[in-house]
């Protein structure tokens, strides 16, 4: 699907606000392991924290396409940077808005879309993993409020969010049945940050693992159904593994760029290295690969903006968009030669950033237990 010319417009706004103010920051939230505050402010500032969000909320009113081209521009420079809007906008903010009632959208709608708030999703535990159902944090009833006790681990914008939204067993079951979600006010006494991961990319952003102890949850911040918090999360998965594939793309789009460019450059035995027919074939490749990746992210994009089915095209999405960007990293290096392993270069950052893609917001592996279950329905 091609881009309209407002679709053109916006990847060009992405893509300068990427080039101007995230690129030239890129190596140093990298090495030093943190997203600058000035940063996170212009991001804001462009509306880029509340995608999605509509104007009566103090949203851009944008779509999720626009969302994608987005986090692609951005990851195209920093893939830090890329999945701090890609978990705020798709993990929090989407849930907040598809399953809220209007009092929660009015509450933490503008916090979030502003970047007053940061948000975060906590799923994972460190027994609950893929296997979601098995998560056996707990929030009992007390009357005029929640109280939810538990760990959670792999919290993207952990360190940073302000909201969180948290799933929790409301009836005590061995499987995803019971499981109620809340969104949590990271404020809240007994919401303690447990260590901040070290991690082999993606520095820049703040991976958590967090401890709720005697968390108290206002009875009015139950979000959607008691004991269908499973529904939400899938249905948020479905959609923040397009963002997920967004980010794999930008990865491998700005390791593409760099590499093409140097092969440009660099001259061995009296002639360009891009004039070598073995060179040539691997630029070929990873170009025909980013190019699949984009449709694929695009049609899913399109479903989901069009409320059709969209859980078999995110899947695909994010499956070949992950295995291309750990696959278009590793040749970038490669045509980079002995350059592309020192940290002078670029490529060997989006060689460390690309490999998590293939991990969260689901395994390559559950992408394809999803196509598979897809598929046998038709």
């Amino acid at each position: 699907m091609l881009l309209d010319e407002e679709k053109t417009e916006i990847r060009d706004l992405c893509k300068k606000f990427s080039d101007n103010e995230v690129h030239p920051l890129a190596m140093d939230i990298d090495k030093n392991g943190e997203i600058p505050s000035a940063l996170v402010g212009k991001l804001a500032e462009n509306g880029f924290l509340g995608v999605f969000v509509p104007e009566e909320f103090g949203g851009a009113g944008m779509d999720y396409l626009d969302y994608s081209i987005l986090v692609e521009e951005l990851s195209r420079n920093c893939a830090s940077t890329g999945v701090l809007v890609s978990a705020h906008n798709s993990l929090c903010v989407w849930p907040i808005l598809n399953f809220g009632t209007e009092e929660q959208k009015k509450e933490f709608l503008p916090r979030l879309a502003s970047g007053q708030d940061i948000g975060c999703f906590c799923l994972s535990e460190p027994n609950a993993g893929s296997d979601a159902g098995s998560l056996t944090t707990f929030a009992e009833d007390k009357g005029d409020h929640w109280e939810i006790n538990g760990v959670k681990n792999w919290i993207t914008n952990g360190k940073e969010a302000g909201v969180a939204i948290v799933f929790a067993k409301t009836q005590k079951t061995d499987n995803y049945k019971g499981i109620s979600a809340f969104i949590v006010d990271t404020k809240t006494e007994g919401w303690n940050i447990i260590k901040i991961e070290e991690k082999l990319g993606i520095k820049g952003s703040s991976t958590a693992q967090i401890a709720l102890d005697k968390v108290k949850v206002p009875k009015g911040n139950l979000l959607g159904q008691p004991e269908k918090g499973f529904r939400v999360a899938m249905a948020t998965l479905d959609g923040g593994r397009i963002g997920i594939a967004a980010q794999a793309l930008g990865i491998a789009q700005g390791a593409f760029d760099y590499a093409n460019n140097y092969t440009k450059e660099r001259v061995q035995f009296g002639a360009p290295l891009n004039k070598l027919q073995g060179v040539q074939f691997i630029i070929a490749d990873m170009s025909t690969k980013i190019s699949a990746s984009r449709l694929l992210i695009y049609d899913a994009s399109h479903r989901k903006n069009k409320e059709m089915q969209y859980s078999l095209e995110s899947a695909h999405a994010k499956l070949f968009s992950a295995e291309t960007a750990m696959w278009v990293t590793t040749k970038a290096i490669q045509l980079c030669g002995g350059n592309g392993y020192t940290k002078e270069y670029p490529v060997e950052r989006f060689f460390r950033d690309a490999k998590i893609t293939e991990i969260y917001e689901g395994t390559s592996e559950i992408q394809r237990v999803v196509i598979a279950a897809n598929v046998a329905k038709q």
